[in-house]
């Protein structure tokens, strides 16, 4: 019979997914804290400080797991356009179906920077500084080309079925778009005091939002296709619950 003490005892096993999902959620943590702080505070007003206590964890984790502020924001940066991203992925489009295919992407990012004023409000501060932390980002153009090449194939079933223009350029199509939303939400605020409207009035929203859907289609149509898309009407519509002084200063 064998000696029992001559058996090694097996040793205990590391728990490394136990360690690995600790230290992914308090990169998230961090991530989530640092979102939030830069969009209120901005990137200089952003200090680590202030993250690492909005996450309530260390300034040295967050050297540890993003090597430096500008790491952190650039990082930042990244999750908020992955959000936008992968939002607009789970979108289901037809694409054989282009006007309502294109006409669901308007919606879509419209509605977008609408709920997201974070996304706004970050992009804001990194214009602000020229762009000089996304640029050192290596995965900013996999979002962009995605956004890109979804429009590219709408514009291309539109153009095969005779409806769009075959001159157009997926990339100006996603800028007008993209302008017409992102200039609205970010400047919401002032244009409301400066135009005496409240743009942020659900009437408004839905105003705008039909306005950019036509824009955009007439833009985009095929000059072989007669025209049959009424004019955009009731332009005062949303206006009415406004107070007489508000109206008289927009007309």
């Amino acid at each position: 019979m064998a000696d029992s003490r001559s058996i090694p005892k097996p040793k205990p096993q590391r728990r490394t997914g136990v360690r690995e999902a600790a230290a992914q959620a308090t990169r998230d943590s961090i991530l989530k804290a640092a979102t939030k702080v830069f969009a209120k505070y901005g990137y200089d007003g952003g200090s680590v400080e202030k993250i690492s206590k909005a996450a309530k964890s260390y300034d040295r984790m967050i050297y540890y797991y993003f090597g430096s502020k500008e790491g952190l924001f650039i990082a930042v940066l990244e999750g908020i356009y992955q959000r936008m991203d992968d939002a607009e992925a789970a979108i289901a489009l037809d694409a054989s179906r282009p006007v309502e295919a294109l006409t669901e992407v308007i919606r879509f990012v419209l509605g977008y920077y609408r709920k997201n004023p974070e996304f706004v409000t970050l992009l804001n501060t990194e214009n602000l500084h020229k762009g000089r932390h996304i640029s050192k980002s290596l995965r900013a153009r996999e979002y962009s080309s995605r956004a890109v090449a979804i429009i590219s194939e709408i514009l291309a079933s539109g153009a095969a079925q005779g409806l769009f223009r075959k001159d157009l350029v997926a990339r100006d199509i996603y800028l007008l778009i993209a302008s017409t939303g992102y200039f609205y939400t970010s400047n919401r605020h002032t244009l409301t005091a400066f135009l005496g409207e409240p743009l942020e009035s659900p009437e408004a929203i839905t105003h705008w939002e039909d306005f950019v859907i036509e824009t955009v289609l007439r833009t985009v149509r095929s000059d072989d296709i007669q025209d049959n898309t009424p004019p955009h009407e009731d332009t005062t519509k949303w206006q009415k619950s406004q107070p007489a002084q508000s109206r008289a200063r927009s007309s």
